[in-house]
């Protein structure tokens, strides 16, 4: 099978996650996957727990938020960009509101009965 790479950055306490790479207050590590990989593997490579990551982005579009991760099964492809911030790291909700989002996220958001529009996320 082919591999692909992906520009993974990592902000704020998760930059722990990318060993050498780790600058302190983030990290980039290019990391090589098998095709069709998924953000659960780019997880378990990073041996990340996905509780551990608050917001995240691929490609610029919102892919995950706290207590919403529907970007589990999203395959990757090469040259994509994973973000991942921090449970801590602080995204006001109004900006939310017109955010481009994976298609999973966007399900996601559009079968709350809130439609993600909240200030806060937990676990539910």
């Amino acid at each position: 099978m082919s591999e692909i790479t992906v520009d993974t950055w990592l902000y704020g306490l998760l930059a722990k996650y990318g060993g050498s790479a780790n600058q302190g207050s983030f990290a980039n590590v290019q990391v090589k996957l098998e095709e069709q990989s998924t953000i659960k593997d780019l997880l378990a490579y990073l041996n990340m727990p996905t509780e551990e990551r608050g917001i995240t982005f691929i490609n610029g579009d919102l892919s995950a938020m706290p207590g919403m991760q529907p970007d589990l099964e999203h395959i990757l492809r090469d040259g994509d960009r994973a973000a991942f911030f921090h449970l801590k790291s602080m995204w006001p909700f109004q900006y939310r509101h017109g955010i481009a989002m994976i298609q999973e996220m966007s399900e996601a958001m559009q079968s709350r009965p809130d439609q993600g529009l909240r200030h806060t996320y937990g676990k539910d």
